[in-house]
């Protein structure tokens, strides 16, 4: 039996069986793992588990200015996430303090910026310039055999305290063998007035990764933000960082930036353990194929409104979702353990996920 709770009493639900994890689905439990859920109430998170070990954890600890899945492993156990700023681990990098986890957000909606906004922001700034995404609850959670799901309700809310959107994101996390896979459906619907979704490139569905499956670069880069902010990205040592990007349509390294594609690869490894990272467009979303703000130093990110950075000027977007309207994104994040995943198997994956959200 699959058990469902309502945004009245999931908290007291889950209290009641603090001590151990949300019941999954007895069907086919012999042949498919338990994807399962436990509220760590204290600490603001949900881990997600799979047959009991930690695959992910959605969290809004007050440190942070969105909510995030934060961290995520791989089948065999292994952090793919960086550390940085909540847990740093050595040797890795300490720029850009937004990049946390995997997150959704985006650098201008109606001229605040919800992308770049950390505590490291100047308050003077930040109560100004910046905006913030405040979880509100969880409407439901299901666990299952092979796959959970849980809906959360968000809003996103100016620097003066108004909700400009309303966000309500179903997420689905699916064990496969040695893969894992996460499946993010989220529907914006601006509440009050029209929301204008300036081109910028900071956005907007990302994953910032471990050192490892960084892309080894040679020379320190500065990078602008879209308040105009440098940033530099500092040359380190390159030992044990193995990272390369490949995307659908056959383009690798670095000179993914920009380009549009059905999804992209991050592939390396940690250790001995072979890895691809893998985000999916889909078919219905806006800009299908997206653009890739994907960085050689650990950022891997799909955004459907920078048209005007990515193509130099020569096309713009500025999106509006008018007052009361909505707007649906929906991706796909593969996690593969033990090896590195083909164009084949990435493109059967990609292709289940556009089916099953039609």
């Amino acid at each position: 039996m699959k058990l469902l709770f309502s945004s009245a009493f999931f908290i007291t639900a889950i209290t009641l069986i603090s001590g151990g994890f949300i019941p999954m689905d007895k069907s086919n439990q012999d042949s498919l793992p338990g994807v399962e859920f436990k509220e760590r109430k204290s600490e603001k998170r949900v881990d997600v588990t799979v047959n009991g070990k930690l695959f992910t954890s959605y969290a809004w600890p007050d440190t942070v200015m969105k909510p995030i899945l934060y961290p995520v492993l791989t089948s065999a156990g292994t952090e793919i996430t960086r550390g940085f700023p909540l847990k740093t681990r050595g040797g890795e990098r300490a720029d850009h303090p937004h990049h946390i986890g995997i997150w959704l957000n985006y650098g201008d909606v109606n001229g605040y910026d919800f992308w770049g906004n950390s505590y490291e922001i100047p308050a003077n700034i930040r109560k100004v310039h910046c905006g913030k995404i405040k979880h509100l609850g969880i409407e439901k959670v299901t666990a299952g055999a092979g796959e959970g799901s849980m809906i959360t309700k968000a809003s996103w809310i100016d620097p003066f305290g108004n909700e400009v959107l309303a966000e309500r994101t179903e997420y689905h996390f699916i064990a496969q063998g040695s893969i894992r896979i996460i499946d993010r459906i989220t529907t914006l619907t601006a509440t009050h007035g029209d929301v204008k979704m300036k081109d910028t490139k900071e956005g907007m569905f990302g994953i910032r990764v471990a050192r490892q499956l960084e892309l080894p670069l040679k020379d320190e880069v500065t990078l602008t933000d879209a308040l105009g902010n440098p940033t530099k990205v500092k040359k380190m040592d390159n030992e044990g960082v193995t990272g390369n990007y490949r995307s659908s349509e056959g383009i690798t390294g670095e000179r993914v930036w920009g380009t549009r594609a059905k999804w992209m690869d991050l592939y390396g490894s940690i250790g001995s353990e072979k890895i691809s990272l893998v985000i999916s467009d889909h078919p219905k979303n806006l800009s299908y194929p997206t653009y890739w703000h994907a960085r050689g130093y650990g950022l891997l990110c799909t955004n459907p409104f920078g048209v005007k950075d990515f193509t130099k000027g020569k096309e713009a977007l500025n999106y509006q979702i008018a007052d009361g309207k909505s707007l649906t994104l929906r991706y796909r994040v593969i996690v593969s353990s033990g090896n590195h995943l083909t164009d084949a198997q990435i493109g059967a994956l990609s292709e289940q996920f556009a089916k099953k959200y039609q």
